[in-house]
């Protein structure tokens, strides 16, 4: 049996990573830091039947490697960090909005499985927001949330509000593109400011606004501590070689006794949070590797289970990194039309359930932060979809692994295995 709850006026909480027309990775709400000038409306939500949020985190983790290999090609030879959960909530709420062609290559991008209604993919959805919160609790704060942003003057279908409640637990905020984008533009900051504890304060700006009716917005933030610490006196100053550059010397956090597996050249290390909840795989590609080296999804599940499995543990010398990912690089549109989207960018897009005014994506923006050090891992993301208004159309043996060149980070949840960051680690040393 399906069960309709409707929410009343609520204060906004912390809307995180924006995205107008946004999506496929469902994210809790997230407690605000400091009041927020703006009222959140919510739909109604329907409480489906428990289902399990592996499928959807299996494509969201097939969804992230395929931008991540798109991205970096286009900025090859530098760190690059995203929330592939995050994206993939923002472009999901946009996908809860399309119709015909425009919904069958945000499918296809987003590794939706084949087929599956939109009541099943709600409920997936929905299973997914519960897994996620369920992350939070002793050593690791995790808090995540998605939101609507509209401008008053237009409509949005009140089956596409009821959508993104069920699924996103996200509920609708006016915002003055039309008339004050700088306002909106502030407005939304704020939020995202708030959800990711001050760690990304500028995902948007007025610029961005032009001609915007809808913003769909998704966050994260993230404090976990390892299950078990590095020592700080063991971090030592050993070599690193950035793909087709010269040595540098960077600082190596020096733990044992991880557990190892390996597959396809590939070699991964399983790095625990406390409670288990949460876990980092650190992924080095075979010697030799170009860049922008990427393993395939059947080795990431490969290693996964065996990671879980009875094997082989490591000595590992992991560098202390601070990555922060903003500014121009920022800009998915390029990565996500070069996957198949360009459909959702142009006039030719059908985005009639949001809105019978809705015409199309007009920007994709990400940004996220991620600090690996003794203590723990320290991560904060945010995603906007800008939505064009129609009108404008526009225990055995040991292993030992040195991780002294290019690698990936993964960082995900250990029962489901939905993929909170993911990283390019070209350079310590840079940001």
């Amino acid at each position: 049996m399906r069960l309709q709850t409707t929410s009343s006026l609520a204060l906004l909480a912390a809307a995180g990573l924006t995205a107008a027309i946004a999506g496929c990775g469902s994210q809790p709400a997230a407690p605000a830091r400091a009041a927020v000038a703006a009222t959140v409306v919510r739909g109604a939500a329907t409480t489906e039947p428990a289902v399990s949020p592996v499928p959807l985190a299996a494509a969201d983790t097939g969804f992230g490697l395929d931008v991540m290999r798109a991205w970096c090609g286009q900025n090859p030879d530098r760190n690059l960090v995203f929330s592939p959960s995050t994206l993939a909530s923002a472009l999901g709420m946009a996908y809860l909005g399309a119709r015909g062609a425009t919904a069958t290559a945000m499918a296809r991008v987003l590794d939706l499985p084949a087929g599956v209604s939109t009541a099943a993919l709600e409920g997936e959805l929905q299973a997914r927001t519960k897994a996620l919160t369920s992350l939070d609790g002793p050593g690791v704060t995790l808090a995540a949330s998605s939101q609507v942003w509209a401008d008053p003057s237009l409509q949005t279908r009140k089956s596409y509000l009821n959508a993104v409640a069920t699924g996103y637990h996200a509920g609708v905020a006016q915002a003055p593109f039309s008339t004050d984008p700088a306002k909106a533009a502030a407005e939304i900051n704020q939020a995202i400011s708030a959800a990711t504890r001050g760690h990304i304060s500028q995902l948007v700006n007025a610029g961005m606004l032009t001609d915007i009716g809808w913003v769909l917005t998704s966050a994260l933030y993230l404090d976990a501590k390892w299950a078990t610490p590095f020592d700080p006196n063991s971090t030592e100053l050993e070599p690193f070689t950035p793909a087709g550059a010269k040595p540098v010397r960077v600082k190596y956090m020096v733990g044992t006794g991880f557990r190892y597996a390996a597959d396809g050249g590939w070699q991964a290390v399983s790095l625990p949070y406390q409670g288990g909840r949460v876990t980092m795989t650190a992924l080095l590609p075979p010697a030799g590797s170009a860049s922008c080296a990427l393993p395939s999804q059947a080795s990431v599940t490969s290693l996964a289970r065996s990671l879980t499995g009875p094997g082989p543990v490591a000595t590992v010398l992991l560098p202390k990194v601070n990555l922060d990912t903003a500014g121009d690089v920022g800009d998915m549109r390029p990565a996500l039309e070069r996957l198949g989207l360009g459909v959702a960018f142009s006039p030719d897009a059908d985005f009639t359930a949001l809105s019978p005014q809705a015409c199309c994506i007009g920007f994709v923006q990400q940004a996220a932060t991620l600090q690996v050090g003794e203590k723990g891992t320290v991560g904060a993301a945010a995603a906007a979809v800008g939505m064009v208004a129609a009108s404008a159309r526009v225990a055995p043996q040991a292993v030992y692994v040195n991780f002294d060149r290019p690698y990936l980070i993964l960082i995900s949840a250990a029962g489901t295995g939905e993929p909170l960051f993911l990283a390019e680690v070209d350079d310590p040393l840079a940001s």
